[in-house]
């Protein structure tokens, strides 16, 4: 199955893949040495062997989405993903040491991750210097239609097909989207729990009871296919989830 991606939706996050690497980050590039094990060799971003290899690092990136999309994690062939690619299978293995860290590099570029960025060293979002009542739902409209997405809808289709028989590959999609999207918040907390006299000692918690509550009944119905929300809808979910993970922080139920 496809599902529901199409071949000039990869296309297109090849190509917005390739320019993050080249622009965003020094190229670490993973040598195979005599013992089996890694180095990390870096270039800086004018080098023109930087600009190569993040041409292959996004090419393999990209092969390995629609390989992952159509046969699921189990059934994808490293050997096919690098055919795809246009690349050796030696070179794939140059920039991924197994096909659980490919896998995660394809679920961090869908999530807009840089490689080797932490979340801390990113821009804040723009709704970080809105207040709570501005902020949290341009936050959970932001979410939704991230977690909605025709993508991440897919790739959360293929991790919990897999899941079962690779718990590796749970681990690092939790990681990969829980993971910063906890991250997130809790530094908006930070911000903004002193002047909004907020007492929050499980940030973690409050993150993820606001994705639950924006996710509520409108999640389960669009992966399963059963409606598309409209950008009203989206609104009106994170502006009803807003109100509450608000009324929580300021009752300290976190």
């Amino acid at each position: 199955m496809t599902c529901g991606i199409k071949a000039k939706a990869v296309t297109a996050f090849m190509r917005q893949q390739l320019l993050s690497f080249i622009r965003q980050y020094s190229l670490s590039h993973r040598l195979s040495m005599g013992s089996g094990k890694f180095m990390v060799k870096t270039w800086s971003a004018d080098n023109p062997k930087a600009a190569l290899m993040a041409r292959k690092r996004a090419l393999i990136v990209g092969a390995a989405l629609k390989a992952f999309l159509e046969a699921g994690y189990a059934e994808a062939s490293v050997n096919q993903i690098a055919e795809v690619a246009g690349v050796s299978i030696k070179t794939l293995y140059r920039h991924f040491e197994s096909k659980a860290d490919l896998f995660s590099a394809v679920m961090q570029a869908a999530c807009g991750n840089i490689p080797g960025l932490n979340v801390s060293d990113e821009l804040p979002p723009a709704w970080y210097a809105a207040s709570p009542a501005e902020a949290l739902p341009q936050a959970g409209e932001d979410y939704l239609r991230h977690v909605l997405s025709t993508d991440q809808l897919a790739l959360y289709r293929v991790v919990t097909r897999d899941a079962h028989r690779f718990p590796e590959l749970g681990r690092r999609y939790q990681e990969a989207t829980t993971g910063g999207r906890d991250a997130k918040f809790a530094g908006y907390l930070d911000l903004w729990a002193e002047r909004e006299g907020w007492v929050v000692q499980d940030k973690r918690a409050a993150a993820q009871m606001f994705a639950g509550l924006l996710k509520a009944r409108i999640f389960d119905e669009v992966l399963l296919g059963l409606r598309q929300p409209s950008e009203i809808e989206i609104a009106g979910q994170a502006q009803e989830a807003a109100q509450c993970i608000h009324l929580l922080l300021r009752a300290g139920r976190f």
